[in-house]
C-alpha cells in the first residue's frame, strides 16, 4: 500500500489557493476546500491568478490530493423550482469553479425533500445531475461525491441504498461517486466500532454500488449515538465511535490511494487539525504509510512531551 492521503478541510481566505498553505502548515498531503465563500449563492470571477498559484503552490508543498465541498445551501432535491433551479446553477457552478483548479471531486449533500417525499426527492436530485452534466460535458472529469448523510429529517443519502437508488437514475453514473462520512454513517446506523460493523457497511457499500463508487473519507468522531441521527462532529477519539472505527479505515488496503479529509472542530491556529491527524497516524499500522511531514511532527511531538515528563520527574526528585 502507498502513502495515506491525509488532510483537513481549509479555509479560502485570501483565495482559494492560501487553503494549500494552511494544509502544509499542518503537515498534511491532502486537502479540502470551498472554492467560493460557502454562505453566498454565487461567488466572483474565477481568480486566472489564483488558479496558476495553486498549480504552483500544490507540488511545492507536496499535497497530492484536493477535494472540493459545495456550497450547503444547494438542495437538489427541493419540490419549490425556484430553489431547485438555483440550486442547479449553483452546483454546475461548484463543478465549473472546481475543473478551473483541476480538483477532480466535489462532495455535495443529496438534499433534502422537505415533505414531497423519498421518491420525488431523489427524482429531482437525478434530474439535476443530469442537466449539470449536459451544461459541462468539458469538466466531464470532475465528478460529484455523493455525501453519506445522517439521516436527519427530510435529507437524503441516509443509507447507502438511497444513495444508489439516486445514482441509478443519473444517465451518465460515470460522473458521480459517493463520499463516506464516519460521524454521519454511525449517526446513520452503521456501527463502526467493531470489525463486524464495518465490514457490515463494507459488505452493503459492495452490494449496492461497489467499492470503487467511494472516492473519498470524512474522518470525525460523532457527538451523537448510534442511529441518533444527530450530524455533531468532534474529535477523533473523543466521540462515541472511538479510535477503533477509525483503525479499521486507515488500515484497510481497499481504501489505499483515497483522501482521508477532518472536518472536526477548530480555531485558526490549526493546532486541533494537527492533534487529530497524529491520533490518526497513531492508528496506523505499518508506520511507512504514514505522510513524512506527519511522521516527523508526531516525533517531534512525542519528544516534546517525554522532556516535559523529564523535566517533571527531575524538578520532583530535586523537591524537598
Amino acid at each position: 500500500m502507498g502513502i495515506l492521503k491525509l488532510g483537513a478541510h481549509m479555509s479560502i481566505a485570501g483565495g482559494v489557493s492560501y487553503a494549500l498553505d494552511r494544509a502544509a502548515s499542518v503537515k498534511s498531503n491532502a486537502v479540502q476546500v470551498f472554492t467560493k465563500n460557502n454562505r453566498q449563492w454565487q461567488g466572483p470571477p474565477i481568480s486566472q491568478d489564483d488558479v496558476d498559484r495553486w498549480h504552483v503552490q500544490m507540488p511545492l508543498h507536496q499535497i497530492g490530493d484536493a477535494v472540493s465541498h459545495a456550497s450547503y445551501l444547494i438542495n437538489l432535491a427541493s419540490p419549490q423550482e425556484p430553489l431547485w433551479k438555483k440550486s442547479i446553477a449553483a452546483h454546475q457552478d461548484e463543478i465549473e469553479r472546481a475543473h478551473a483548479y483541476a480538483i477532480p471531486h466535489v462532495v455535495l449533500h443529496p438534499g433534502a425533500h422537505t415533505g414531497s417525499g423519498t421518491e420525488a426527492g431523489i427524482a429531482r436530485i437525478a434530474a439535476a445531475l443530469n442537466q449539470i452534466h449536459a451544461a459541462t460535458p468539458q469538466c466531464s472529469d470532475t465528478i460529484t461525491l455523493l455525501e453519506l448523510m445522517a439521516g436527519q429529517g427530510t435529507c437524503l443519502g441516509g443509507s447507502i441504498g438511497e444513495l444508489r437508488r439516486i445514482i441509478e437514475q443519473v444517465d451518465n453514473p460515470a460522473r458521480v461517486g459517493i463520499c463516506m462520512d464516519t460521524c454521519h454513517a454511525f449517526a446513520a446506523g452503521y456501527d463502526l466500532r467493531t470489525l463486524d460493523g464495518y465490514t457490515a457497511m463494507l459488505e452493503e457499500l459492495d452490494r449496492e454500488l461497489g467499492l470503487p463508487a467511494l472516492k473519498c473519507w470524512h474522518l470525525n468522531d460523532s457527538k451523537g449515538k448510534l442511529g441518533s441521527h444527530l450530524d455533531r462532529h468532534t474529535h477523533i477519539g473523543e466521540g462515541e465511535i472511538g479510535v477503533e472505527g477509525f483503525r479499521f479505515v486507515l488500515n484497510d488496503p481497499r481504501w489505499d490511494g483515497i483522501p482521508m479529509l477532518l472536518e472536526t472542530p477548530k480555531e485558526d491556529d490549526l493546532k486541533e487539525d494537527l492533534m487529530n491527524l497524529q491520533r490518526l497516524c497513531a492508528l496506523v499500522e505499518d508506520a511507512e504509510r504514514i505522510p513524512q511531514g506527519l511522521c516527523a511532527a508526531a516525533i517531534e511531538e512525542m519528544s516534546e512531551e517525554m522532556s516535559k515528563e523529564m523535566t517533571k520527574v527531575t524538578h520532583e526528585e530535586m523537591t524537598p
